[in-house]
């Protein structure tokens, strides 16, 4: 898939980290990156727009303890009908501008029983569970054709997290998280035939983004918020007002982490 035409002030910002931003949680790039710019995704051309409420549709370029980050403040989804090329182009974009570490977040189900609604998670590993993989096609001009996937989520600088959210009594949680298309929630089977498979946590996003990033040589961190116990681990029924409620209930120590991951890597 081509990229986009971007403005030249994004292109001579250089940015080194990227930062996208799952469902409830855009509110980091308003309260923590020293902003340089704006850039809605309507004004690209060609480029997809985020549907789902609470995804704002603009990329935002600034700095963070010195860093010069780019943020998408606001994700797509395969389950609002973007092809695999058009939700991950933002990654090949980010790639171009220079990037090399790369923060995936996400508001996800927490299937370890041992997980409650506000933990935040760092992904060790991924389960796709899309059904597809975002590299399938023509062959690209940049990054291999058939990318390693035995560590995707940098080992090292997990260890730099884990090390500075233990210093400042953060409880952060370690482990791997499966991918299904949604939009509908799971059921509470589908739930316990996860578990077997050996996932902790189950959402709509990250995996595709990661996988490119991965291909691309980009280092990538990824950190979920746990908004929800999946389904059947809980008595009552998911939504995505949940989702939304509690990622907002941890904002500022959600905020406090992933300013001292960006510090960190």
């Amino acid at each position: 898939m081509k990229l986009p035409k971007l403005p030249a002030e994004l292109i001579d910002f250089k940015p080194e980290v990227g930062l996208i931003l799952g469902s409830g949680l855009g509110f980091f790039a308003d309260d923590r990156i020293e902003i340089v710019g704006h850039l809605p995704y309507a004004e690209i051309e060609g480029f997809p727009v985020s549907t789902v409420p609470g995804h704002a549709g603009q990329f935002v370029f600034g700095h963070v303890d010195g860093r010069r980050v780019i943020c998408m403040q606001g994700r797509f989804h395969f389950y609002e009908g973007y092809r695999m090329d058009q939700l991950t182009l933002p990654v090949r974009m980010m790639y171009q501008l220079g990037v090399q570490t790369l923060f995936v977040t996400n508001a996800a189900g927490g299937i370890n029983p041992s997980y409650i609604p506000g933990d935040f998670m760092l992904i060790h590993d991924h389960i796709n569970f899309l059904g597809t993989n975002p590299l399938i096609g023509a062959v690209v001009d940049v990054g291999v054709r058939f990318p390693d996937m035995t560590e995707v989520y940098d080992k090292a600088l997990r260890q730099k997290i884990r090390d500075w959210a233990q210093s400042q009594n953060i409880r952060l949680q370690e482990g791997i998280y499966l991918a299904t298309t949604g939009p509908s929630f799971e059921t509470p089977a589908e739930i316990r035939a996860f578990a077997t498979l050996g996932a902790d946590a189950v959402g709509m996003s990250t995996v595709p983004e990661a996988i490119v990033a991965r291909q691309l040589g980009i280092r990538v961190v990824g950190l979920s918020c746990i908004t929800n116990a999946a389904s059947g681990m809980s008595s009552g029924p998911l939504s995505h007002e949940e989702v939304a409620e509690t990622a907002d209930g941890v904002r500022l120590e959600f905020a406090d982490l992933l300013a001292a991951a960006i510090a960190l890597s």
